[in-house]
Formats: C-alpha cells, sequence, structure tokens
C-alpha cells in the first residue's frame, strides 16, 4: 500500500456504525467482529499497532439471528454482544400507515422543490401493494414514478405494472 487508509471502525470513532446484513458474514469475521466488540481496539491490515475505538453498533439483519447460532452459522457469544436491545421493525405490509409518509419522504429527496405530488389513488395503490422489497422497493418506486410521470402529479400508471397488478386487499389501505 502507497498510504494508509483509515477503515470502517475508524472513520466512526465516537459515532455509530451499522453492521447491515450481519447474518451474512462468515464465521471467520465473525470471530474477528467480536474481537473487536470486546476489546474495542482494531488493528489494521499490515499494521503492528493497535488502534483503540469508541464506536456505537448498530446490527440489522432480515433473518432470524437466534435461529441462525441453531444452525451454527452464527456465533452464539457474537449474538450475545449483538443482543443489547434488540428492535423487530415489521416489515412494510404490515405498517401501511407508514407508507404515505415514507412515499412522501422520498419524493421529497428526488424532487426537492415540491414541484410534483402523488394522487390519492397512487397512495391507495402503494398501501395495497404487498412489498417484498419492504422500503427500499418503496424507494425505487416512487424514484421510478418521478422519472415516469408526465405532469406534475403523480398517478398510478406511472407505477410498474407488477405493482398495479399485485396489489393485495388492504383494509388498512387509505386514501388520502
Amino acid at each position: 500500500a502507497v498510504k494508509d487508509k483509515r477503515g470502517r471502525c475508524e472513520l466512526a470513532e465516537g459515532g455509530t456504525l451499522l453492521l447491515d446484513e450481519v447474518s451474512e458474514l462468515p464465521i471467520d469475521l465473525q470471530a474477528k467482529l467480536l474481537r473487536v466488540i470486546q476489546e474495542r481496539v482494531v488493528e489494521p491490515v499490515g499494521s503492528e499497532q493497535r488502534i483503540e475505538i469508541d464506536v456505537r453498533l448498530l446490527a440489522a439483519s432480515n433473518v432470524d439471528l437466534k435461529k441462525r447460532v441453531a444452525e451454527g452459522s452464527f456465533r452464539e457469544d457474537l449474538y450475545y454482544r449483538l443482543n443489547v436491545i434488540p428492535v423487530h421493525v415489521p416489515p412494510l405490509r404490515n405498517r401501511t400507515g407508514d407508507i404515505p409518509l415514507l412515499a412522501k419522504r422520498f419524493l421529497s429527496r428526488f424532487v426537492p422543490d415540491a414541484t410534483v405530488e402523488m394522487s390519492p389513488q397512487l397512495i391507495s395503490c402503494l398501501q395495497g401493494y404487498s412489498w417484498p422489497g419492504n422500503i427500499r422497493e418503496l424507494k425505487n418506486t416512487i424514484r421510478r414514478a418521478v422519472l415516469l410521470a408526465k405532469g406534475d402529479i403523480i398517478q398510478t400508471d406511472d407505477l410498474a405494472p407488477e405493482i398495479r397488478a399485485n396489489q393485495v386487499s388492504n383494509p388498512n389501505a387509505t386514501n388520502q
């Protein structure tokens, strides 16, 4: 290496490090992560120096880590180190009331000057869809709708055909 490059733990110093999809870490890396959590020290590759770190860890997974522990693909000691304050976030299909707020937030990101709105029918259609891809799918759906919209109001016709066609019966869906 021509120069030193700080790792993620060093870059997060004094802040928060998100370990997204922690369940996918190979067992050998899980052991290294456990050591970092326990000792609060990292040793950069090729270095003989240990660097103390002060980071808050957030670990996210879309699978049940306890089940992975039982299967032997996730270290039990790491599970208990990470499982300090578990937060279960239900899938978007179970939180249809959040969809209008999330969709409006994504819309404001993609159209910062607020010149585009969403029709009530569009919101209802979004609330009626099952969202297998969760919030990431909703975000991309709004991005696509903004790009395909023919006017200042996004309509259901601006949605992907599979979203219009695969709506589920949703008693919580509301016209807003």
